[in-house]
């Protein structure tokens, strides 16, 4: 997870708790530390990729479309789903974000329970219903 607000890390983390099998969750602040992560620079060496990048769309440092744009454009992160989750409903942003090879745009629930339930959806759907290149499993073999 790509977030830089403490609330919505805790409301995420308490969404997948309930996921079985049970979610490994990493958290990056800012653009600069997701995109660390990963390439697996520096600390990060030793991670496994994760298999579901969910990308807050307004971030500090590297802003979020360039975060996109260097996953996307990277053969070694391409294959990782990217789900954009923002409070904007802006047409302009939508556009850009599939232009950059989101793959799919959520907008951030201001209702708790759907909050929950659009996580926990789109979880459930690219870890446990989609398939990805066999490498991007095996890379992410800790979910």
């Amino acid at each position: 997870m790509v977030e830089d607000n403490p609330a919505d890390v805790r409301l995420i983390r308490e969404a997948l708790r309930e996921l079985s099998p049970a979610v490994v969750m990493h958290t990056a602040s800012d653009g600069d530390e997701a995109l660390q992560f990963l390439r697996k620079e520096g600390k990060f060496a030793g991670v496994r990729r994760p298999s579901l990048v969910f990308l807050d769309y307004n971030l500090p440092k590297s802003n979020s479309r360039e975060v996109l744009g260097a996953i996307k454009q990277d053969p070694r992160l391409r294959a990782i789903p990217v789900a954009v989750f923002t409070t904007s409903d802006a047409e302009r942003d939508i556009r850009e974000a599939y232009d950059l090879y989101a793959n799919c745009y959520l907008r951030k629930p201001i209702d708790l329970d759907t909050f929950f339930d659009t996580i926990r959806v789109t979880a459930h759907f690219w870890l446990d219903i989609a398939y990805s290149p066999s490498e991007a499993r095996e890379d992410a073999a800790d979910r």
